[in-house]
């Protein structure tokens, strides 16, 4: 049984979904991040996005600046590689390193970002925080262990 929603959550860098989370020099710290809406069978082909979630010092959300490219299959992806560039040249001299920063959600397109808390469903489940969209990521306790199942 969990024992409820983190305050906060670490990330740990990786060479994978993770390999463009860290710190500015100014203190901040970032999670760059190509989130995306799954096509469905009944024709939504789906939705791609470039997004920059900002926290402070401590953690807390500042901000998402997130980008849209419509579906993977008609995007221009000369035009989401540059915006994903662009954002993590805008963000200046980086350290990539772990992070711990708190659970947040926004509305953006019509789709909610972020890292969001799920509730357990039962009394055997646990509480998890996927990145969204997309649930590309899924963090469970221990909060503070930095890795996350896919």
């Amino acid at each position: 049984m969990s024992s409820g929603p983190p305050r906060r959550l670490a990330i740990e860098h990786d060479d994978h979904h993770a390999e463009h989370v860290g710190h500015t020099a100014d203190g901040r710290q970032f999670f760059l991040t190509r989130p995306f809406e799954p096509g469905t069978h009944d024709g939504n082909d789906g939705q791609e996005f470039v997004a920059l979630f900002l926290f402070d010092a401590d953690g807390r959300f500042l901000e998402a600046r997130i980008d849209a490219f419509g579906p993977r299959d008609t995007m221009d992806r000369a035009a989401a590689r540059a915006a994903f560039d662009g954002r993590l040249r805008d963000l200046g001299d980086v350290t990539f390193a772990r992070i711990e920063v708190e659970p947040f959600a926004v509305e953006r397109f019509g789709t909610t970002f972020g890292l969001v808390p799920r509730a357990p469903e039962d009394d055997d489940d646990r509480w998890w925080v996927t990145i969204e969209p997309g649930d590309y990521m899924a963090f469970t306790e221990p909060w503070d262990s930095g890795y996350y199942d896919t």
